[in-house]
Formats: structure tokens, C-alpha cells, sequence
């Protein structure tokens, strides 16, 4: 996508506004697909909590996707995008054991990360297949809230606990399908990532029924000009060696399965965000946009960095300026970031925005969430519509008309 196709759409369907582009995100499922093309079963389950529009859930379904989810919500917009239940995996934390059960019937592969669930799941349904996630203890990940892997997460059953959990499926008679796990997100070094594949390995053999092996994701993408990024390619080519030799140890074939979201959907986001006030102090020039930690919070939750540009200025003299938003709170999406000369009601765009950046939006200072678009076969496509106030009202409850009177 050009920036003057990003102004239009500003134009068209007003800011904030989310714009995300279909080529891109086709070309990123198409690459992780290639650098694994030595696998012979190869599934991509797209981690959905990333960006769960239906209409980007139908797109990769159109390109063979299958899902990863995490809550009955995700599961059931699954459904409603068209996706079959066998396509899709449920990997939640800390639910109940009703909520499993319930996914369950539904046809969906469960993923169950805790001993206690476990051993309750497989008393009373020995015989529906079962995924188990383990936690390596491999500390992985850009950010403390997003490695997953490493001894103190609350995800996954430690591998230190294997023997206890091969005598609960031993006691139960569980149908154990599937291992998985998941170091956490941004991971650089694929070596890092390879080491923890071992331990997935090690821990597959204690079950002798195994359709797949699941490594999760993480791979880290560009935020930034010539940032560093996982390299997919090298990736495949060691991983799917060593799996195949797996497989030839285990004497069967099975199923390698990722579930990618930041990988497939980061790159192909755009946020696009009006200027409202250039405000000089003693110190910083703020340019302050109609949007905030309501509609994008990665930058004070992570510490991200989202590159900005001024695509109503694009070639002006740069200067340096801290991007804030509108919110009562501090809200700063840059600080001292180099950006072509800011005027107001210029549309400053944010790169990186596809994953993890509507799907975490509120209402926050009862503000409305923006609206989404999808750039697809050179047009854009409106895929949500700009909230309103009856947006707002619509499940709450008045008091009734006595009892304020």
C-alpha cells in the first residue's frame, strides 16, 4: 500500500481508522509455508487473538488456515467465519473445566495446560482426544508480558513434572493426540527456538499415540527500518530437518503445526490518526492525535515501537516530536521521534498494526472503538464500522424510572 492510498481512506471512512492490507498478510502465510516445504504435513493454525475480524479469519481460511483460539468466544467466531471444528485448536489458561467441556462438544481439539484440569478432563472423557501444552522453561520472548515459556509463567505443564502427568493419562486411559508449546513472542534466536523443539521432542516420546507437534510461534517481525526479524528461512530448513528425523525415531509420520498471528498480521497494519493539536512547550513539541491507549495501548503496555509517519507530509523537513493521544492519562505513542513536519489535521500512520492493536481496544473514557478496513485487490474494503453512541447503551441497564425519582 501507498501512503496516498492511505490518505484516501482516511478521506473515505474518517480516522482513527485501522487499514490492513490482504496481499500482505497472503505473502507472510505464503512464506512460513515455503520455509517449511520439507515437511510433508505441515498445518498453520493462525493465533486469531492477534486480530480476530471475521473477514481476516475468512481470508486465511481461503488460504488453507486452520485456528488457534483461547477462549469459547474465539472458538465460536471461528465457527461463524466458516471454519470446520476439526480446523480448529482451543489453547486457554486458567479456564474452567465446564468451559472445555462445552468447546469440546462442539468437535474442537482441546489443549490442556494444567495437571489438575487434566487429570478431571481425562476421568471423565478418556476417550476425546486431547492436546497437552508444555512449559520448556526457556526463557524466550522481547517483553516479560509476552515470554510464556520460562519456569514462573502460569502457562503449561512444567516438563519437570512429565512423570506425574504420564501417570495421570497412564491411570486415566487418556487418548493423548498432541504436544505443544509456546516460548513466548518476538524470539530472535532461532537457536533458542531449536533448543526448546528438543525438549518438545524429549517429552513426545513418553506417548506413543501422536498425530502432531505443536511449537507454538513467536517469530519476531521488523518494527522499525532495517529492524532484525526471525529468520523464517533458516528456521525451516534446520527445523524440518530435525523433525523428520523425529518422526523416522518415533516410526510415524506426523503433523509439524505453528500457529502464527503478529507474523501473519503485524506487518500488513496501518492506524491512521489525525492530528488534532501541535502544542510547544519549554521542552517537546507534542503532536496530539484523536486517538489513544483506547484504540492502541502496545506502546505503554509493551514499550513497542510503531513506526510514524506523516503521509500528509511525507518528504518535509523533519523534526522531533512526541506523539500523545487524547486520553486523562498519559497516553504517549513516541517520544522525540524524527517525523516529516507536523501541521494539524494532518494523518500521521503507525506501521506494525495488525496484531494486537484493535483486538486490545476499548472504551476507555467512553470513546468509541475505530472502524477497519481491508485493502484488498486495490480497494478498500470497510470490515467494521465506526462505533456510535448506541454502541455504547447497548447492554446497559437504567435504573428504572421510581427508583430515581
Amino acid at each position: 500500500m501507498q501512503g496516498k492510498d492511505l490518505l484516501q481512506l482516511a478521506e473515505k471512512f474518517g480516522s482513527p481508522l485501522y487499514v490492513y492490507d490482504a496481499e500482505k498478510i497472503q505473502s507472510q502465510y505464503t512464506r512460513l509455508t515455503k520455509a517449511f516445504s520439507k515437511v510433508d504435513n505441515l498445518r498453520i493454525n493462525y493465533a486469531m487473538k492477534a486480530l480476530s475480524n471475521i473477514a481476516i479469519l475468512q481470508l486465511l481460511k481461503e488460504m488453507g488456515s486452520g485456528l488457534d483460539t483461547v477462549s469459547i468466544q474465539e472458538v465460536l467466531l471461528g465457527l461463524h467465519a466458516g471454519y470446520a471444528p476439526e480446523k480448529i485448536f482451543f489453547t486457554p489458561n486458567g479456564v474452567s473445566l465446564e468451559e472445555i467441556e462445552e468447546v469440546s462438544e462442539m468437535g474442537v481439539q482441546i489443549n490442556i495446560d494444567n495437571l489438575s484440569i487434566l487429570e478431571q478432563f481425562g476421568a471423565k472423557h478418556p476417550n476425546v482426544p486431547v492436546c497437552i501444552r508444555i512449559n520448556p522453561h526457556v526463557m524466550a520472548g522481547g517483553n516479560a508480558n509476552i515470554s510464556v515459556g520460562h519456569i514462573d509463567s502460569k502457562f503449561g505443564i512444567s516438563v519437570h513434572q512429565l512423570p506425574h502427568l504420564v501417570r495421570i493419562v497412564e491411570n486415566t486411559k487418556m487418548n493423548i493426540v498432541g504436544i505443544h508449546m509456546h516460548t513466548g513472542s518476538d524470539i530472535l534466536d532461532i537457536e533458542v527456538f531449536l533448543y526448546a523443539a528438543e525438549i518438545l521432542f524429549d517429552a513426545a516420546k513418553n506417548f506413543k499415540n501422536l498425530e502432531f507437534l505443536d511449537f507454538g510461534s513467536g517469530f519476531k517481525v521488523p518494527y522499525r527500518k532495517d529492524d532484525i526479524e526471525t529468520n523464517i528461512e533458516e528456521l525451516g530448513k534446520k527445523l524440518s530437518k530435525r523433525f523428520n528425523a523425529f518422526c523416522a525415531e518415533y516410526g510415524k509420520e506426523l503433523t509439524l503445526i505453528f500457529e502464527p498471528g503478529k507474523f501473519l498480521v503485524s506487518e500488513a497494519g496501518f492506524f491512521l490518526a489525525k492530528v488534532n493539536v501541535v502544542k510547544q512547550t519549554t521542552s517537546t513539541v507534542f503532536a496530539g492525535v484523536d486517538s489513544g491507549f483506547n484504540h492502541l495501548i502496545r506502546p505503554m503496555l509493551y514499550g513497542s515501537q510503531h513506526y510514524i509517519e506523516n503521509i500528509s507530509n511525507p518528504k518535509g523537513k523533519e523534526r522531533f516530536y512526541s506523539v500523545v493521544g487524547y486520553i486523562c492519562e498519559t497516553d504517549t505513542f513516541a517520544t522525540n521521534r524524527r517525523i516529516s513536519e507536523i501541521k494539524e489535521g494532518d494523518i500521521l500512520s503507525f506501521r506494525n498494526a495488525g496484531a494486537y492493536c484493535f483486538s486490545m481496544s476499548s472504551n476507555y473514557n467512553s470513546r468509541y472503538k475505530p472502524a477497519e478496513v481491508l485493502w484488498w485487490k486495490g480497494e478498500g474494503h470497510l470490515i467494521r464500522a465506526h462505533e456510535k453512541f448506541e454502541d455504547l447503551l447497548q447492554n446497559q441497564i437504567p435504573l428504572p424510572v421510581e427508583a430515581v425519582v
